[in-house]
């Protein structure tokens, strides 16, 4: 059976979308509580775990996007931020309804500002933070609809200045 045929399973299960970030985390267990007191994430169906209980999957959904959370092994193939000496090869691009109260919630749960929350040239309120776990997020808020022309202007005092 194919998917076109009727009453076929969606290649795309109906709660995700075609791209879905797993994010690869030293404790998923950990991560998991975080991303809830941070993000006011919410866990999705069940975790899936070896016999030692390491995490295989989980999934949460931070606003209208589901995240999936899988733990590091010593032996990969995925690595932490932990196990790359801090470096990211991915940042979480987020947007809030207000940007202000999600930073102070985020900032109150443990997370540490790698750039403060603020109004930026391209129309938008934002800054980044670094999560326990060594994960990047970009909290923003759009602010502004902002015309090419002023855009590439903006652009360029921003770069200049």
């Amino acid at each position: 059976m194919t998917a076109s045929q009727p009453g076929a399973v969606s290649p795309v299960p109906g709660h995700l979308r075609t791209v879905t970030a797993r994010l690869v985390v030293r404790d998923g267990a950990a991560a998991i509580a975080f991303y809830t007191r941070a993000f006011g994430a919410e866990e999705l169906g069940e975790r899936f775990t070896v016999p030692d209980g390491e995490l295989i999957h989980a999934e949460i959904k931070i606003g209208d996007s589901v995240v999936m959370i899988t733990q590091d092994a010593a032996d990969g193939p995925a690595c932490s931020p932990e196990q790359l000496g801090g470096m990211v090869t991915c940042v979480m691009a987020t947007y809030w309804e207000n940007v202000d109260a999600a930073w102070e919630r985020a900032v109150s749960a443990g997370a540490e500002v790698i750039y403060p929350l603020a109004d930026q040239f391209y129309g938008e309120r934002g800054g980044r933070i670094r999560d326990p776990f060594g994960q990047q997020w970009m909290m923003s808020q759009h602010i502004e609809d902002v015309p090419s022309d002023e855009m590439a202007r903006r652009a360029a005092a921003f770069f200049d200045g």
